[in-house]
């Protein structure tokens, strides 16, 4: 299989940096929800996954550690409510 090119890389951050502006500015209009430290920390753990996917060792770790706090903290948001 072939490695990821650069310019891919550099696509899905800026992929990613847009999606996460876009949400920034929609969630100004609601003030009852906020993102949590978990939900970022999850983010920037994928991100570093896609980053750092030449070495697929490290790169699927950060992936795989960044889904699940991002499901851990989808499913401790879904109880609080």
């Amino acid at each position: 299989m072939a490695d990821a090119s650069p310019p891919f890389i550099a696509f899905s951050v800026l992929v990613l940096v847009i999606i996460g502006i876009l949400l920034l500015i929609a969630g100004k209009k609601r003030t009852d929800q906020h993102v949590s430290p978990y939900a970022v920390l999850g983010i920037l753990l994928i991100i570093l996954g896609i980053v750092l996917g030449s070495d697929r060792l490290i790169g699927y770790a950060f992936l795989a550690a960044g889904v699940i706090i991002a499901i851990f903290d989808a499913v401790k948001n879904r109880q609080k409510k």
